[in-house]
C-alpha cells in the first residue's frame, strides 16, 4: 500500500498551491523550461545547418573526384566501370578550370564547369536554377551564373559577361588574355558558398575555350553515402590503375567543416546540459521549503506506521512532476521558437539591411528540429530533474516524528 500512497502525496503536493504554483516553485519551473527551450533551438539551428551542408553544398559538388594529373583522353570503358560501381549514384567527366567573369569595369572569380548529358546524375543544380532554360545549348556559349556572381556583376538572364581566362593568346599586337562573351541563360542561387563563384558552360564550349579538343580533366563521381568516399576512392584507383590520376573526396576540402558541425553540436548539447543541470537543481529549494511546510504530515504518517519508503516515493514523484512541466514547457516553447527562428531573421536582416550569415555557407538561417533530439533533451533533463530530489527525500526521512509533533 505504500506506493499508492506515495502517489497520491506526491500528486497532492505537486498540485496544491501552498507548494507547486508558489512563487519560488514558478521561478524553478520556469528556469527549468528555458534552459530547454535553449538547448533546443541551439541544437535545432545546428541540425540546420548539418541539413544544409548535406543537401546543398553536397548536392551540388561532387562527391569524388578523380582528377588527371594532365588533360586526359575520356576513357569510355573507365567512366562506365566507374559508374557500375555499387557505391556510385553517377559519374560524367569533369572539365573545370579557374577564370575571371567581367561587364564594363566588374570582374570577378569564378569556377568555369563544363556540363552536359548526364551531369544531374552527380549535381542538383537544376533544382536550383533560375530561368528560361533547362539545359545548353551546344555552341551558343550560354552561361549559367551563381547568384552570387550575378549579383556582383549586376546581371541577369539575357545579359552578356566576358569569361577571362588566365592564358594568353598570341596576337599580332601581342599577348592578350583568352576570352569569350556568354549570354546568360540562368541564375543558379542555391544560397550557398558555391552561387557566391559558379559558372556553368557546357561542356563542348567549355572544351573550345580551354582548347582542350576532346580531353577533360578528369571523372566526377556522386555516392550514395557521403562518408564512404575515401573507401570509394581507394577502389576506384585500384581498379582503373592508371597513374595520371589522383583522387580528391569532399572530406579534403569540406571536411574540416563538417566534422566542425558535428563537435559543435555534441560540445554544445554538453554545455547547455550543465545549464538545464543548474536550473534542475534549483528544484532542491522549491523541494526543501515543501519537506519543511509538510513536516507535520511526513512525522503524522511515520506515527501512523509509514514507512520511509512512502516518504521517499512521495517526494521524488512531486519532484518529477514539476521537472515534467518544465521540460514539457521547454520542449513546446523550445519547438515553437525555432519554427518561428527562420521567418524571424528573415524580417531582421531585411529590416536591419544586415547579412548576419555572410561568413558561413548559407546566407539564411537553417533549423531543423529532430524528434531524436527532443528525446534525448527531455531524457537528460528528467535524470537531473530526479537527481534533484535525493536530497529533500533523504531530508524528509530523516526528520524525528517526536520532535516536529512536540512543536506542533
Amino acid at each position: 500500500m505504500s506506493r499508492p500512497l506515495a502517489l497520491e502525496l506526491g500528486a497532492r503536493y505537486a498540485l496544491t498551491r501552498r507548494s507547486a504554483i508558489s512563487f519560488i516553485s514558478f521561478v524553478a519551473v520556469a528556469g527549468l523550461a528555458l534552459s530547454v527551450a535553449v538547448l533546443v533551438v541551439v541544437v535545432s539551428v545546428i541540425n540546420g545547418m548539418e541539413r544544409e551542408l548535406k543537401d546543398r553544398v553536397f548536392g551540388m559538388l561532387p562527391h569524388l573526384t578523380l582528377y588527371g594529373r594532365e588533360p586526359i583522353e575520356p576513357d569510355p570503358a573507365a567512366l562506365a566501370t566507374l559508374a557500375s560501381m555499387p557505391e556510385v549514384e553517377g559519374a560524367v567527366p569533369l572539365i573545370q578550370q579557374a577564370g575571371l567573369a567581367a561587364v564594363s569595369d566588374r570582374v570577378t572569380g569564378v569556377l568555369i564547369t563544363g556540363i552536359g548529358d548526364g551531369y544531374e546524375t552527380v549535381s542538383d543544380i537544376y533544382d536550383y536554377l533560375e530561368g528560361e532554360v533547362s539545359a545548353l545549348e551546344p555552341g551558343a556559349f550560354e552561361i549559367f551564373l551563381g547568384a552570387g556572381v550575378a549579383r556582383t556583376l549586376a546581371v541577369g538572364v539575357g545579359d552578356k559577361v566576358s569569361i577571362v581566362l588566365p592564358s594568353a593568346t598570341v596576337t599580332p599586337a601581342g599577348l592578350f588574355p583568352r576570352q569569350k562573351r556568354f549570354l546568360v541563360r540562368g541564375i543558379v542561387r542555391s544560397r550557398s558558398e558555391i552561387d557566391a563563384r559558379a559558372a556553368y558552360v557546357h561542356e563542348a564550349d567549355a572544351r573550345r575555350l580551354l582548347r582542350l579538343g576532346q580531353r577533360v580533366h578528369g571523372y566526377q563521381l556522386r555516392l550514395n553515402d557521403l562518408f564512404g568516399a575515401e573507401t570509394v576512392a581507394r577502389q576506384a584507383m585500384a581498379t582503373l590503375a592508371d597513374r595520371n590520376l589522383f583522387p580528391r573526396s569532399w572530406m579534403r576540402t569540406h571536411g574540416t567543416l563538417y566534422n566542425a558541425i558535428g563537435v559543435q553540436k555534441t560540445t554544445m548539447f554538453v554545455l547547455l546540459s550543465f545549464l538545464i543541470g543548474v536550473a534542475a537543481f534549483n528544484l532542491v529549494s522549491t523541494l526543501v521549503m515543501v519537506v519543511d511546510q509538510r513536516r507535520s504530515d511526513v512525522a503524522i504518517l511515520r506515527t501512523l506506521g509509514s514507512d520511509s519508503r512512502t516518504v521517499v516515493w512521495a517526494f521524488l514523484l512531486l519532484g518529477t512532476t514539476l521537472g515534467l512541466i518544465g521540460i514539457a514547457a521547454g520542449i513546446f516553447v523550445g519547438v515553437l521558437v525555432s519554427l518561428l527562428l527562420p521567418g524571424f531573421y528573415l524580417w531582421l536582416t531585411d529590416t536591419l539591411a544586415v547579412d548576419l550569415m555572410s561568413q558561413y555557407f548559407v546566407n539564411y538561417l537553417p533549423v531543423e528540429v529532430r524528434p531524436a533530439d527532443l528525446v534525448g533533451i527531455s531524457l537528460t533533463a528528467l535524470v537531473l530533474s530526479m537527481l534533484s530530489t535525493l536530497y529533500p527525500a533523504w531530508r524528509a526521512v530523516r526528520l524525528k516524528p517526536s520532535e516536529v509533533l512536540a512543536h506542533e
